[in-house]
């Protein structure tokens, strides 16, 4: 176990923890996402987060958040290990949707179109038994060393980790780096369009991305298609304020990695 953070858990290891950012969840009733970091909040409880659109029902091109439809809130999520196109994978543990920024837009008639659009944010509560089981640090890369809530300039290099069920379960091919484009000021930060070498593909939806510093920048929302690819990641801060507001989960958090984030591995 590593030193406890501010809510009194103490982690598992990074390299014997099962529960991370960047494992696969399966939403039932929806699909197979990746999940991007961990939180918590003032009564000691755990979540991992993903994307809203996991728990979608509707085709692919429903991303509209304020209208879409959805599974409801205590819907299982089954966090798994290894899935691909022939296999689920191994069940490593379980949890319950306990926010959806798409549901609580819905309730609260959200108005702002870009709001709708790109707050594309949720959360899976982990089985109090399973918490001695996870460990906060984005595989691979390390961190997240705290929020950031500025945005990246263009140019900066971004550092991802995707676990779609199409990469076979073989954690070589999840590790991504891309580069942050121009941000659009009409969209009023809610998203950051990010071009990298290889494309997020369906299941890679949720992960997390870091910026040059190792801190939250945002999470895979939608899949750019065309060259350069470019990927539109929702701003994880403006998803982690609405949800603060909204979710009436007292004290929610970002937790930071316990292992160094290292851009140049």
């Amino acid at each position: 176990m590593v030193a406890p953070d501010d809510a009194g858990h103490r982690w598992a290891a990074a390299g014997s923890a099962a529960l991370t950012p960047g494992i696969q969840a399966n939403t039932h009733g929806g699909g197979q996402c990746t999940t991007n970091y961990v939180f918590v909040d003032d009564s000691g409880r755990v979540y991992l987060g993903q994307s809203a659109h996991c728990a979608g029902t509707g085709g692919s091109t429903e991303t509209d958040g304020c209208t879409a439809t959805s599974r409801p809130l205590d819907t299982t999520v089954d966090f798994t290990r290894r899935g691909s196109l022939r296999s689920e994978g191994t069940t490593i543990g379980t949890g319950r949707l306990a926010y959806s920024s798409w549901l609580t837009m819905q309730q609260l008639g959200e108005a702002d179109p870009n709001a709708c659009a790109y707050n594309d944010f949720a959360l899976i509560e982990i089985d109090p038994g399973l918490i001695d089981q996870v460990n906060p640090s984005v595989p691979y890369w390390g961190g997240p060393t705290g929020l950031n809530t500025t945005g990246t300039p263009e140019g900066d290099h971004v550092y991802s980790y995707g676990n779609s069920r199409i990469r076979g379960g073989l954690p070589g091919l999840s590790p991504q780096r891309g580069e942050s484009l121009a941000d659009d000021s009409s969209l009023g930060g809610w998203t950051h369009a990010l071009k990298s070498p290889t494309p997020g593909i369906p299941g890679d939806s949720g992960s997390a991305f870091l910026d040059a510093e190792g801190r939250a920048v945002g999470t895979l929302s939608t899949l750019g298609l065309g060259l350069p690819i470019i990927n539109n990641v929702g701003d994880i801060s403006r998803e982690l304020a609405y949800a603060r507001a909204h979710s009436g989960i007292s004290g929610l958090r970002l937790v930071l990695g316990t292992e160094e984030f290292d851009p140049n591995r």
